[in-house]
């Protein structure tokens, strides 16, 4: 069991679900039963992807890593090929459960995943790679959360039981009621719905956005020092990951500060954008003055826990307090598994 943890990564779990939370706290809806198949597609695509990676790098693992557990031979690398084909399934599975457009994202994600995997972590494409597929994982937690949301309950299609009265003039045929359908009575209120529905797409579109392309800002710099993790030897990949940092965790406050969202009190989103920073940039400073593999590599477990406060920063923004402070929680556990687990 320990063998399948380190191949997965399992202390790497903890940044997952933010980004399904982050997601639909950015739609301004609660977090619903499209949320929670998000975020269980989201961990098995994210852990296809670990399972993935080794087998990918099993040649070269032999030579930089050979404690890994498919160099080492405690795991077969046709197990952990089968792992990433079964994960893969069961997150697009449970994706299409919250509706078409998310399996739509999680086939797009799943897609990204194995592309990085199996080519791109190799060539200068892989930093953007891992981006888009934070940023689409993210935006599947939004879409599974729009797609799963229930309207109120639509105004019942009755007329209240009263009986229809008769024409009581003299000489007159008394003229039949007419029938008042459910459809008469509830079409203007669909109508309605669909048009609203139709012009808060592009608002929250915009809302989605921002918060994706954050998280995307982080990967790119993130992954962009891993490349230099086994060998060390770059100062310039942490200095602008430290900048990155830093521009990030200063919008994200800023950026909440002036939300509307933020119209009631709750949790101050300077402290999950000044944990963020807190916990990227001080391995980043240190593998920045000192490049070695070790520091490089503590860096790059360092912006990984990180993701985690700017999840929260980032619910925060959207006005999901609970959902910020939940988030917040699982630092402290992260940071704790990280020590028998590596992350990287």
């Amino acid at each position: 069991m320990r063998d399948w943890a380190e191949l997965l990564r399992v202390s790497a779990l903890f940044t997952v679900p933010g980004d399904a939370l982050a997601g639909g706290a950015a739609t301004g809806l609660r977090a619903n039963r499209g949320t929670a198949y998000a975020i269980g597609a989201s961990l098995c695509l994210y852990e296809a992807g670990m399972a993935l990676n080794d087998w990918a790098d099993r040649e070269e693992d032999a030579v930089d890593r050979p404690h890994r557990p498919l160099p080492s031979g405690r795991i077969a690398p046709a197990a952990a090929l089968g792992a990433a084909g079964l994960l893969t399934a069961a997150g697009l599975l449970l994706a299409a459960r919250a509706g078409r457009p998310a399996g739509a994202v999680a086939t797009a994600l799943a897609g990204t995943v194995w592309a990085y995997d199996l080519h791109l972590k190799h060539t200068p494409a892989a930093p953007a790679a891992m981006a888009a597929a934070r940023a689409l994982d993210l935006v599947l937690g939004a879409t599974a959360t729009a797609s799963a949301h229930t309207p109120g309950r639509r105004p019942a299609a009755t007329t209240g039981g009263a009986r229809p009265t008769r024409a009581l003039v003299p000489g007159t045929t008394p003229t039949r009621p007419a029938r008042v359908t459910a459809s008469a009575t509830t079409r203007p209120a669909a109508v309605a719905s669909a048009a609203a529905a139709r012009a808060a797409t592009p608002r929250t579109a915009l809302r989605v956005a921002a918060p994706a392309a954050a998280l995307a800002a982080h990967t790119y710099a993130v992954t962009a020092v891993s490349r230099h993790e086994a060998r060390g030897g770059s100062t310039l990949a942490p200095l602008a990951a430290l900048g990155a940092t830093a521009v990030l965790g200063t919008a994200t406050a800023l950026g909440a500060l002036r939300a509307p969202e933020r119209a009631t009190p709750g949790l101050p989103p300077v402290l999950p954008a000044a944990a963020y920073v807190r916990t990227a940039a001080v391995p980043l400073l240190h593998a920045a003055l000192n490049p070695s593999p070790h520091l490089t590599q503590r860096a790059v477990g360092g912006g990984i826990r990180a993701v985690i406060p700017l999840q929260a920063a980032l619910a925060a923004r959207s006005g999901a307090d609970v959902t910020g402070c939940c988030l917040l929680g699982l630092v402290p556990l992260a940071r704790t598994l990280a020590r028998k687990v590596s992350p990287t």
